[in-house]
């Protein structure tokens, strides 16, 4: 069976790497397919594939294929824009089965979240999400969609910004903020592509914590002061959260394990 990885960014080149590696055949795309030459060199095939265009050519792949949707809402000059329904418009044929990666965002302000919590959507951003998750869905295929918290490892995340000195908390830092592994991201979207799962679950580790918590652990780790705090209309929407993820349920249907189950194991390990 043909995987199709749609949007081969930060976590979804790991679920494309992991796919190659045990022996399946990876069709993966990106804008600018010169930038997968890795996944080449592992055996993969690549495409170009600009969401932002509004034409697209069709893409051609295997009868029976599965695909990860990994493109997130762009800014396509006009403002905000969600693509799903065109991109998926061109594939032929139609898969048997799509993964939407979305995100906790969907829950809007709602604090507390797990597997029964229904989306709530607040702003354009959030809604444009809810809408390609809508899409997903109701499409002639098996559809799985995973939500996860905030995505960090190797190179992205509080540790990241932390050591560049930009990070800002929000007021007092006592909002709430859930977060997965890139990895153990990945490893849940390798799963869910081969699960006859259904439905929109929430991703997240075990380890929510208050933003003031995370950044005393980073400072103390990185050996740099505490960040400055910001009234929250200064930072972008997605920094404003205050959410509580509970993640354990997805895990129990697609068999997956953490490998990092707190931030204090998965920060040390990505730096």
């Amino acid at each position: 069976m043909q995987a199709v990885i749609l949007g081969c960014g930060y976590t979804a080149r790991r679920v494309a790497v992991r796919l190659l590696e045990a022996g399946a055949r990876v069709l993966a795309t990106a804008r600018n397919a010169e930038s997968l030459d890795d996944l080449r060199q592992l055996g993969g095939e690549t495409a170009s594939l600009d969401a932002t265009l509004p034409e697209m050519r069709p893409l051609r792949i295997e009868p029976g294929a599965v695909v990860l949707y990994s493109i997130p809402t762009v800014d396509a000059g006009g403002g905000l824009e969600d693509c799903t329904s065109r991109v998926l418009e061109t594939l032929h044929p139609a898969p048997v089965r799509v993964v939407y990666l979305s995100t906790t965002g969907v829950y809007g302000t709602t604090r507390d979240v797990d597997e029964t919590t229904a989306a709530n959507p607040t702003t354009l951003r959030e809604r444009l999400r809810w809408e390609a998750e809508n899409a997903v869905s109701s499409g002639p295929w098996s559809s799985m969609i995973l939500r996860p918290a905030a995505i960090y490892g190797p190179g992205r995340g509080l540790q990241v910004s932390m050591a560049r000195g930009d990070y800002k908390l929000v007021g007092d830092g006592q909002n709430f903020v859930s977060r997965i592994h890139v990895e153990d991201l990945a490893v849940h979207c390798t799963a869910a592509l081969s699960s006859a799962e259904t439905g929109a679950w929430p991703v997240a580790d075990d380890h929510p914590c208050t933003a003031r918590e995370i950044a005393q652990f980073c400072a103390e780790l990185l050996h740099v002061p505490m960040p400055d705090s910001v009234s929250a209309d200064r930072l972008h929407e997605t920094r404003r959260a205050d959410r509580k993820v509970d993640g354990r349920a997805v895990r129990r249907v697609l068999g997956v394990q953490l490998t990092y189950p707190s931030y204090r194991i998965g920060i040390p390990a990505s730096l």
